[in-house]
């Protein structure tokens, strides 16, 4: 989210909206017309794109792209393909002749920017923005001693921005069963590596979600996406579960049984 906000900032920070389309019963009749494209942050995975508008002061436009949702950029003269047309949630078309839409967008709120910070109260720490507070995100993390580690991490009330991809990675990482409850795992070494983990990814050209330190394709990770292949260090077969739908503290999980050595899924 983080390096698609930079993409987004790169190609249309200080914008001119001269139309907009919001198709979403919530905001059918909003206008950003006359409004400018101040900057788009995140929280975690959660989009806010901020605009100065002349009639109603500052604005925010909230989006979160869960799974199916996205954002893409057409440069001047460039439009959707038709089949892409009923999956546009919001269109925003920009003075210099580019335009923005977000796609199968799940979540689209538009609120004053003063408000906004009702919608990331909720959040824990994210280690990819300015105010990251290391303590706060171990107090959260460890303040349910009994919970799976990878269900921990990937509440984002406890810490913000980890995926279901870098919590596999990190527990394979630190030697530890996902299902392996908080309280017997060193937490503060845990957020080190997933700070360090989630910055060389956003900051580093090629690496984006590689853990392994190489880029290329079926390379790039330890254990994700790798279930019964042999683990890259001791040649084990990388078990996997299936996700349970709608149950987020049972997310799909690769593991090593020999490099995690810890209680299974059951």
């Amino acid at each position: 989210m983080f390096l698609l906000a930079r993409r987004l900032n790169d190609r249309l920070r200080g914008q001119l909206v001269q139309r907009s389309d919001f198709r979403v019963p919530r905001h059918a009749t909003a206008d950003l017309r006359g409004a400018t494209l101040l900057a788009t942050d995140t929280h975690g995975k959660h989009l806010l794109t901020r605009f100065d508008d002349p009639r109603s002061g500052p604005l925010t436009l909230h989006t979160h792209l869960r799974m199916d949702g996205s954002w893409t950029v057409l440069g001047p003269g460039k439009r959707l393909p038709r089949r892409l047309l009923p999956d546009v949630r919001i269109l925003l078309d920009f003075a210099d002749g580019r335009s923005a839409a977000g796609l199968k967008l799940p979540v689209v709120e538009l609120v004053k920017t003063a408000d906004e910070g009702r919608l990331t109260a909720h959040l824990g720490p994210d280690p990819l923005r300015d105010d990251w507070d290391r303590d706060l995100a171990i107090a959260r993390l460890t303040a349910d001693a009994d919970r799976p580690v990878s269900a921990t991490l990937l509440d984002q009330t406890r810490m913000a921005g980890l995926g279901n991809l870098w919590v596999n990675e990190v527990c394979y990482l630190r030697g530890i069963s996902p299902w392996t409850p908080i309280r017997n795992v060193d937490v503060p070494a845990l957020v080190d590596l997933a700070t360090r983990l989630l910055r060389f990814s956003v900051s580093t050209p090629g690496a984006t979600q590689v853990t392994t330190g190489d880029p290329r394709p079926g390379n790039s990770h330890w254990v994700s996406g790798r279930a019964g292949r042999p683990c890259r260090r001791c040649g084990t077969r990388i078990e996997v579960v299936a996700e349970v739908s709608g149950d987020p503290e049972r997310r799909r999980t690769w593991w090593c049984p020999r490099c995690q050595p810890g209680p299974g899924p059951g």
